[in-house]
């Protein structure tokens, strides 16, 4: 077993858990998360969510970003200057569509999460450009789930 820094267990799922957790889904989260692809600009629920809590893997649950380093980037996706944690998030380097860019996956379960840019406020100067669909959110105090079965501290608030 791997645990990240917060001591969340970051092995990946098995195939059939994938599947599984899959099929909660809408068919347009499962085309972002699992096929990397990108939602359009402003439409998305977290473009302009204010509430303060966690934001968390819409496959897995991992936590990924803390409402606190959230900002209005002006680029209609959420966007974030720093992740909760660094091992919670991998970065991959992304050749496609003409551009080289950095993609940003869940590092439990390597789904695609949006992208990472260096014209991003201070402390961090990042961007992490995220597509709605692909997280859901936690209200801060509230348990985080456990989809998985991996025990605490999922299931338990952040801080808990």
């Amino acid at each position: 077993m791997s645990k990240s820094s917060l001591g969340f267990d970051l092995t990946p799922p098995t195939p059939q858990q994938i599947q599984d957790l899959a099929a909660r889904l809408d068919p347009e989260a499962r085309r972002i998360l699992l096929d990397h692809g990108t939602e359009p600009p402003f439409c998305g629920k977290f473009d302009e969510y204010e509430d303060e809590g966690t934001y968390i893997c819409n496959l897995c649950d991992l936590p990924l970003f803390d409402s606190h380093a959230k900002f209005h980037s002006g680029s209609g996706w959420p966007s974030f200057y720093q992740g909760i944690a660094p091992d919670h998030i991998r970065n991959i380097a992304d050749r496609s569509h003409g551009m080289v860019r950095i993609e940003i996956r869940c590092a439990r379960c390597d789904s695609h999460l949006g992208h990472v840019f260096e014209d991003g406020p201070r402390p961090t100067g990042l961007r992490y450009c995220l597509n709605s669909v692909a997280m859901d959110f936690v209200p801060e105090g509230q348990p985080l789930p456990d989809r998985l079965g991996r025990g605490a501290p999922e299931g338990q608030p952040i801080g808990g």
